[in-house]
């Protein structure tokens, strides 16, 4: 019995949650209401949850002084400081969001960076084993999209940021993150289909 308990509970909320949002009238818009602020519950308790596993294994770490000891311990403390300003001064304080930015941008600064190198270092070496048309514009692509967002130190290049730029990123680039982002959505229907129908369990069960 305890094999179908697991897939008739997720069913069964699965379809009241979905139909709460096509029925706003009656019981089911506050049943909707109820299951979903019981998953953002389930959700923070997760993530403590996960906050305390992470804290063990690098509190291990330090202990048994295994490589990479600074950096749990750089961790620990980077999470602590953290945690104790948002409870005292609140998410919304201004030395929240000036701690968060000078964390977030400087990160996003070096990965953008590394990316592009990696793209420019990837396009030369599909040249050496690729001498066909994509492998040229692939690599032509990626200079043009840098020459015009990182122009050279003394002078610009004409044309490079304020024309042919714009035409890659926002059509062409633009054109292709909308096709990722609708496969990304029809796959999560299609996910949250499956688990609806009981083909797939990810909550247990076989």
């Amino acid at each position: 019995m305890s094999r179908y308990l697991s897939p008739i509970i997720a069913i069964s909320v699965g379809l009241l949650v979905l139909l709460g949002y096509f029925l706003t009238e009656g019981p089911l818009a506050g049943v909707r209401v109820t299951f979903v602020q019981w998953a953002v519950i389930l959700a923070g308790a997760a993530i403590f949850v996960g906050v305390l596993n992470l804290l063990s294994v690098h509190i291990k770490k330090i202990r048994e002084k295994e490589k990479g000891g600074l950096y749990s311990l750089l961790l620990i403390a980077s999470l602590m400081i953290t945690l104790t300003l948002g409870l005292v001064l609140g998410p919304n304080h201004s030395t929240m969001t000036h701690i968060f930015n000078a964390v977030i941008f400087p990160v996003e600064t070096s990965l953008m960076a590394i990316m592009a190198v990696t793209l420019i270092y990837a396009g030369i070496r599909l040249l050496r084993y690729r001498n066909d048309l994509m492998a040229i514009l692939f690599l032509a692509t990626a200079l043009v999209v840098m020459l015009g967002a990182a122009p050279l130190p003394f002078f610009e290049i004409p044309l490079f940021g304020d024309l042919i730029r714009p035409i890659f990123v926002n059509t062409l680039a633009a054109s292709g993150a909308r096709g990722i982002l609708l496969g990304v959505a029809l796959g999560a229907l299609l996910t949250g289909l499956r688990v609806l129908i009981g083909a797939d369990r990810p909550y247990g069960g076989k």
